[in-house]
């Protein structure tokens, strides 16, 4: 007979490994060592009497017990995911806002949800990339964050709610002295055999290579070879400067001295920015936010795609049927 008091940790670590089936990435999904990992699953399984898995050098599978308890342990996490959130979601706790760089979007959704609530204490945080930001919001260690949402594994995905921001064109960064530095746009048959760099190798920024890489096939654009994870404005830009490739950017990403920032046409290819946030979280900062973001995709008209734009299908159908 199951426990009435099931630890809500097992079944976290049991949905993990169920949908990842593979303890090594459940275990770094839920940041802890696969180790502690299996010895949650094993202790689920005795408090259950049954065994979830089956487990081969080769794979992992739900036995049918394991595919009986799926929807029960979503649905008790989900419950309580929601109970935690209406009771940590007062004005006094603040909320952690991944804004991911300075000077774009996510940063005029903030402050416009600033407004909206000055009651509310929004932090902002100025992290890299959203695949990491969605892992940190998972561990508790952040509530919202902005980025390309369909770039993410479909078992976080799942556990974030998101709604959709804006199709953002997309620039391209370049060293003034560059050839390309005085047009007043850029069409993407003009970099053909380019080399642009675009977070290769960046472990947090997934999702945006995912998207370039996608795009530079498309029209024969060389996708830079890794460089050093550069932390901060000035470090990037001392990085950049020395590896001498132009940066895939979006059209209202902060210029750095010595370069200038020019859109990508024929076509416009955009960027989907979504605003992501744990599914159960309840809080007012949470609120501010996404009526900051339909006040301002409804003035801005961001929710608009320019005529003959590009963006992958996966992208497309994310952003007309989230919410």
């Amino acid at each position: 007979m199951p426990a009435p008091d099931t630890d809500p940790r097992l079944l976290r670590a049991f949905l993990a490994v169920a949908e990842e089936l593979h303890f090594t990435r459940a275990a770094a999904r839920l940041f802890v060592a696969q180790q502690a990992l299996s010895r949650d699953i094993r202790r689920l399984e005795r408090e259950l009497g049954t065994e979830l898995f089956v487990r081969t050098t080769r794979q992992v599978a739900l036995t049918p017990d394991g595919e009986r308890l799926l929807p029960y342990a979503r649905r008790v996490l989900d419950a309580h995911a929601e109970l935690t959130g209406a009771f940590s979601g007062s004005s006094a706790r603040p909320l952690l806002v991944d804004l991911n760089s300075e000077g774009a979007t996510a940063a005029r959704v903030l402050e416009r949800a600033r407004e909206l609530v000055p009651e509310c204490e929004l932090m902002a945080r100025f992290e890299s990339g959203l695949t990491w930001a969605a892992a940190e919001i998972l561990a508790g260690r952040l509530d919202a964050s902005f980025g390309r949402a369909a770039g993410l594994r479909p078992a976080v995905l799942a556990q974030l709610s998101v709604q959709p921001v804006r199709y953002e064109p997309m620039a391209l960064m370049l060293p003034v002295s560059h050839p390309l530095a005085g047009r007043e746009a850029i069409a993407l048959s003009e970099l053909s055999g380019e080399t642009v760099y675009a977070g290769a190798g960046n472990e947090r920024t997934l999702e945006w290579t995912d998207l370039a890489a996608q795009l530079f096939a498309a029209w024969g654009i060389v996708l830079a070879p890794p460089i050093p994870l550069a932390v901060g404005v000035a470090e990037f830009q001392r990085v950049m400067s020395k590896a001498g490739h132009p940066v895939l950017a979006v059209v209202d990403f902060p210029t750095l001295p010595g370069t200038v920032l020019r859109p990508l046409v024929d076509p416009v290819p955009l960027s989907p920015v979504a605003l992501v946030w744990r599914k159960g979280l309840q809080h007012p900062g949470v609120d501010a936010l996404r009526n900051a973001t339909d006040q301002l995709a409804q003035a801005q008209g961001w929710m608009v795609p320019p005529p003959g734009s590009w963006l992958p299908e996966e992208d497309l159908s994310l952003m007309r049927n989230c919410s």
